[in-house]
């Protein structure tokens, strides 16, 4: 049930995606091995929020701490209280695999919380993650729930790549098995030419002078990466919206980049 709620969800988001006005502001395709930059363009080296795209380095903290177990352990049903967003796939019980897919805050904090703060912190720090700082919001004592999310934490495109390309090389300080089990709850349907891809979207706000949201300036992000035989691309992509608008920033980077990407790494 919570697939076919998710689905239905998902489908009525898409149908906002086109006839949108967004700014591209990075696209960055990286060879993991060399660390060459073989596309790069826009600004890729400024820091933003990275909202849900931080579920890949949760993902890798809750597999490494023993919290998360397998693609679908553990389910954990959904209580009032949790963060939902009105979005009604997420009223259910959510296992690693789902989280990730539909992109689930709870289940997020889920995690972080069994973290708790001074595990949560040393992991940021370990992974070298953007800026590193997990404070929250000033004044709200919510480092656990949000800290990502158009808040204290922030990450730069070519940060972002920086921080995949460990993951593909398996170099990151944390073990092999939430290194692969981190690549398998974010394996996508491949590309119309055969790439393999992994993948995660994430949109937030910029925040105002005063500490509220421009909900008219969304950022959305898709970062990932891609592999065919023996090839292994680094993929990000970063946009700004104009004005404001329906459905998920994410998805209309992602849908967008994926659109341009064959073409983009068969001619390099």
């Amino acid at each position: 049930m919570m697939y076919l709620l998710a689905a239905l969800f998902a489908i009525s988001a898409s149908l906002f995606v086109s006839e949108t006005e967004a700014r591209t502001l990075c696209t960055l395709i990286v060879d993991p091995v060399t660390g060459k930059a073989l596309v790069r363009e826009g600004d890729c080296a400024t820091r933003v929020t990275p909202a849900s795209t931080f579920k890949i380095p949760i993902a890798l903290m809750g597999y490494d701490a023993g919290f998360l177990k397998d693609e679908h352990a553990p389910a954990i049903p959904f209580r009032e209280g949790y963060t939902y967003w009105g979005n009604p796939a997420w009223r259910d019980t959510i296992d690693p695999a789902f989280w990730m897919k539909y992109s689930v805050v709870w289940y997020s904090q889920q995690v972080t919380h069994a973290l708790g703060a001074a595990k949560f912190k040393a992991y940021v720090d370990k992974l070298g993650y953007g800026n590193r700082d997990v404070r929250g919001d000033k004044g709200k004592n919510n480092a656990l729930d949000r800290s990502w999310i158009s808040s204290s934490i922030q990450i730069s495109p070519d940060e972002q790549a920086q921080f995949l390309s460990k993951l593909v090389n398996r170099s990151l300080p944390v073990s092999v098995q939430a290194m692969e089990m981190t690549a398998r709850i974010t394996q996508l349907p491949p590309l119309a030419n055969g790439w393999e891809i992994h993948g995660k979207t994430g949109a937030a706000m910029p925040r105002t002078a005063d500490g509220g949201y421009d909900k008219a300036h969304f950022y959305g992000w898709f970062v990932g990466w891609v592999t065919k035989d023996a090839k292994t691309r680094v993929i990000v992509r970063l946009i700004q919206e104009e004005k404001e608008e329906k459905g998920s920033a994410g998805m209309r980077a992602r849908d967008a980049f994926l659109a341009e990407l064959p073409a983009l790494l068969e001619s390099r």
